[in-house]
């Protein structure tokens, strides 16, 4: 399954003539989409080098005592004990970053390394960390020029920061290993900085360690992932909305007062969307009647608010968990306000990965609720009236019955995706980091588990579409008409059976892009 459908389906090397200027406060989840998926330069405020040159001071005055401090004169890790003469210190450093630069596996998506980019000069830029501002300005001018080091799968353990990940972009600030240009091409760092005018750095106390201990990686995957799926949950009740309809059922339970019995926030924003969505539907006016003996609807179709809501409350906590993170200095050890340099525990991702595993849950159970709706269509004992698999001529043709096939498929692995990453521990480093929270990796399965979704929602999307038409003379309401007529621009209507693949990624297509959401809230106005 691909990682990136959300993001590939944009602008995935664009450049924007949009400029960020970090200062020494928090960066919001805006300025790292800006960044990361738009292209935009970026630039450190006044405040932010002022803040960085006053603790560099306190750094070299800590350099020249003879009592050892972690990472200015003392190796690292298991190593701390070992204290490093001033002739070895730059290359202390310099080791640090090449040794530690020790990733395998495919290539990180761009917009990823970019997130964990700003991230990190992010952190610098608060002027906690004692790393000189020309080490940040390197970071913001590799940013601006677009240049992209490459970093690899695995190699985090989401403790200590995301070392590998951190390490592979440090060893480009430094003027080695592999980056990408603007334009996508592979070529030596040194060969891209030098066209784009940027110098390397040679890097001085402390500063190694700073450029790699933070939560960088998986926290920019965090936001990217709170943003897609905050629109994809409004699209789940886009769906939900159709198969309602299209299932012939009914729109009385997600009525206000009834919601207002469970007063869960998310819960009532989900069935207000889809009451406005449903509103005007000829299809389910026509059965809405005394003479129904529809009693109650599946629970695929009643509870859809139930689900979709405690999802939204779900993604609401992580964006709060996201802020709080957003608006840290993790490094280690760090210069306090005061002055004091204290080692400490920051850079343990447990607060991030914990919300990565818990949003891949919900990622989960949104899909698998779809794919039920999505079954239901194609079962004659269950779909009121339509043609056994939505099939032209069931028997010689099959219809959208693959279709499920492939929507089950993406969510079964996307219940293996759900189980938790963050409550694995592998001890590192000769167990001085005997506890470490795999908060990466719970971020590059939820980045899968956002691919999968998009996939699921699309095949509804689609399936229900088909299922509206089948209803005809009787008409589906403005909003999901609109909806079908957009999948129409791309997909035609019922008929005998044609190649489905192509039209399922058409679908995917106008699930990831937005398209269908737009084109929704095109009509009933903004979705919560």
């Amino acid at each position: 399954m691909s990682v990136d459908t959300v993001a590939r389906h944009g602008d995935d090397c664009a450049r924007a003539e949009e400029t960020v200027v970090l200062g020494v406060g928090a960066v919001t989840p805006e300025q790292v989409l800006t960044v990361a998926r738009r292209g935009a330069a970026v630039t450190l405020s006044e405040g932010a080098l002022l803040a960085m040159s006053e603790s560099r001071r306190r750094i070299k005055d800590l350099a020249e005592d003879p009592k050892p401090v972690y990472g200015v004169s003392t190796g690292f890790g298991a190593l701390a004990t070992r204290h490093i003469p001033l002739r070895l210190r730059a290359r202390l450093q310099r080791s640090l970053i090449r040794s530690h630069a020790a990733g395998s596996g495919p290539e990180v998506e761009r917009e990823v390394v970019r997130a964990l980019m700003l991230l990190r000069l992010s952190t610098l830029a608060t002027g906690r960390t004692g790393v000189r501002p020309e080490v940040a300005r390197v970071y913001a001018a590799l940013l601006s020029a677009g240049i992209t080091p490459v970093v690899h799968e695995y190699g985090s353990l989401g403790c200590s920061g995301d070392l590998a990940p951190l390490a592979h972009v440090a060893l480009a600030v430094i003027g080695e290993g592999t980056v990408r240009d603007a334009d996508g091409v592979q070529m030596q760092a040194r060969e891209a900085m030098s066209a784009a005018g940027i110098e390397p750095v040679v890097l001085e106390e402390k500063e190694g360690l700073a450029l790699i201990n933070g939560t960088d990686g998986m926290l920019g995957m965090l936001v990217l992932a709170c943003h897609d799926l905050r629109r994809l949950l409004s699209l789940a009740d886009v769906t939900a909305a159709m198969s309602v309809e299209g299932l012939l059922g009914t729109d009385r339970v997600f009525a206000p007062d009834l919601q207002a019995l469970r007063p869960h926030p998310g819960q009532a924003a989900a069935a207000d969307n889809m009451t406005r969505l449903l509103a005007g539907s000829a299809i389910v006016a026509s059965h809405a009647g005394p003479d129904c003996t529809v009693v109650q609807d599946a629970y695929s179709l009643r509870c859809a608010p139930q689900v979709a809501g405690a999802a939204r409350d779900t993604l609401a906590h992580a964006e709060r968990v996201a802020s709080w993170e957003l608006a840290s200095a993790v490094d280690n050890p760090v210069v306090t306000l005061d002055g004091r340099v204290e080692s400490n525990g920051n850079f343990h991702g447990a607060p991030v990965g914990y919300v990565l595993d818990f949003l891949a849950i919900v990622v989960a159970d949104v899909a698998s609720m779809s794919e039920r709706r999505t079954d239901r269509f194609l079962d004659v004992a269950r779909n009121h009236g339509l043609p056994p698999f939505l099939a032209d001529d069931p028997g010689v043709d099959s219809g959208h019955m693959i279709a499920q096939y492939t929507q089950a498929a993406i969510v079964s692995e996307l219940k293996r995706l759900a189980a938790p990453a963050s409550v694995d521990s592998i001890p590192s480093s000769a167990m001085q980091e005997d506890h470490v929270s795999m908060g990466w990796s719970a971020a590059r399965k939820l980045r899968r588990a956002i691919d999968g979704l998009t996939r699921v929602l699309a095949i509804e999307a689609l399936t229900a579409a088909r299922a509206l038409d089948l209803r005809a003379p009787l008409a589906p309401s403005p909003a999901t008409g609109a909806v079908r007529d957009t999948i129409r621009e791309q997909v035609p209507g019922p008929g005998t059976d044609r190649h489905l693949a192509p039209e399922i990624e058409a679908a995917v297509t106008l699930a990831a892009s937005g398209r269908l959401l737009e084109t929704a809230e095109g009509v009933v106005g903004a979705l919560a």
